[in-house]
């Protein structure tokens, strides 16, 4: 009786803190959002936050890596530092750089549109490369993925394409003009400003570069089935390609420089809240809920982002913007439902076949059992993308 009441309030604790812990994470990428924004005003390049930000990221990690993979650390192979460092451009330079310059292009409200589009554009590379199979007869869940699938890129033309009558929801902001010139956000202070054209080129060619990241984990997550470790080498490989890279593209070092007010606290932010703590507390989520869990809180990002830059940095908000988001939000949990409902399926067929290989059935010698059991390992052995898998993503909004 003591152990069912001890595990029934364990239970209760652990409803609470997961749907907490989710709306933790989203708070840290809304600030994370918003401060980068203010640092790109200010005149911080793109990859120096990118830099500073994975080696504060990669010495946070450190300390997990040294105490609960250890032995991983002997296993790094020069093959495995190949990959990481393919899955670092993708997933840290490319990614990750393409956001930061859509940002600085737009804004943190229309910028949140487009993370949450990262599942379904690799649902969409998935498909097209043949490694999601589309069952759409015999899938209902597959279905609805498809049709969430649409409902977001419609809304994200929606976004793109129309504006509409501009909304004054407010009737002041609560940071005076003086003070929006003072951190930096008035529009006109920096000239890559507002160009939504070009943000908007940025933001999708990072959202391809994540779901080609997420494709390239799958390879590193079976040659190297490490979670902190994987991480810390590709934090530090992504920091040497985006200094690199950084230098290419603007050789004065003293855009390298940071200052200690804006440009430091965007740095430590994002590298120990945007980075490290989400990385911890998604992978508890998924570990206790499974992967479609904390994409489910992702709205909440979109909604308080939009809020937030319009009342404190004055931002305008569009007819066009509201409507596109909140067809990326119904698209979103219709793929997720999708996503759910087919997980639930492919379960139910595994316990179905572990049954069936169970029972002793007569008339069935050796050979063909044996062969069966092939079979349903072969089966097991199809490469399947975690497309609502946000784990990695998160890390590195």
């Amino acid at each position: 009786m003591a152990e069912e009441k001890g595990s029934s309030r364990r239970w209760m604790a652990e409803g609470l803190l997961l749907p907490v812990s989710m709306v933790l994470v989203q708070a840290f990428t809304i600030g994370a959002l918003i401060l980068a924004k203010l640092a790109f005003n200010v005149g911080m390049a793109p990859f120096v936050l990118l830099t500073y930000r994975n080696i504060i990221a990669a010495a946070t990690v450190l300390p997990f890596a040294f105490c609960f993979e250890r032995e991983m650390m002997k296993k790094v192979s020069c093959k495995v530092l190949g990959l990481i460092s393919i899955n670092a451009l993708f997933g840290i330079v490319l990614a990750m750089g393409l956001h930061y310059y859509g940002l600085r292009a737009t804004n943190a409200a229309y910028t949140v549109n487009f993370l949450n589009l990262i599942p379904v554009v690799t649902f969409i590379i998935a498909a097209i490369f043949r490694l999601e199979k589309l069952r759409l007869r015999t899938s209902p869940g597959m279905m609805m993925k498809v049709i969430g699938t649409a409902i977001c890129v419609g809304g994200t033309m929606v976004i793109t394409l129309y504006k509409g009558k501009l909304l004054h929801l407010w009737p002041t902001h609560l940071l005076t003009q003086a003070q929006l010139k003072a951190i930096g956000s008035d529009a006109s202070s920096s000239p890559g400003n507002h160009n939504m054209l070009v943000g908007t080129l940025f933001l999708c060619g990072s959202c391809l570069s994540y779901a080609f990241w997420f494709i390239i984990q799958v390879k590193v997550s079976k040659e190297f089935p490490s979670k902190y470790v994987s991480t810390m080498l590709a934090c530090l490989l992504g920091t040497v390609q985006a200094v690199v890279i950084g230098i290419a593209i603007d050789p004065d070092t003293s855009s390298w420089a940071l200052k200690w007010e804006l440009q430091l606290l965007t740095v430590v932010y994002s590298g120990v809240f945007n980075t490290a703590a989400s990385f911890c507390l998604i992978s508890w989520a998924v570990a206790r809920r499974g992967p479609t869990y904390p994409s489910m809180f992702n709205s909440l990002s979109l909604i308080i982002t939009v809020v937030l830059d319009s009342v404190l940095l004055g931002s305008d908000v569009s007819v066009g913007s509201l409507l596109g988001a909140f067809m990326i939000i119904v698209g979103l949990y219709a793929f997720l439902w999708g996503k759910g409902k087919e997980m639930k399926r492919q379960q139910q067929i595994c316990a179905t076949t572990t049954t069936d290989l169970d029972r002793p059935r007569k008339g069935v010698d050796d050979t063909t059992t044996n062969n069966d059991i092939q079979s349903v390992q072969f089966a097991q052995r199809e490469v399947r993308i975690p497309v609502d898998t946000y784990v990695g993503s998160t890390i590195n909004h």
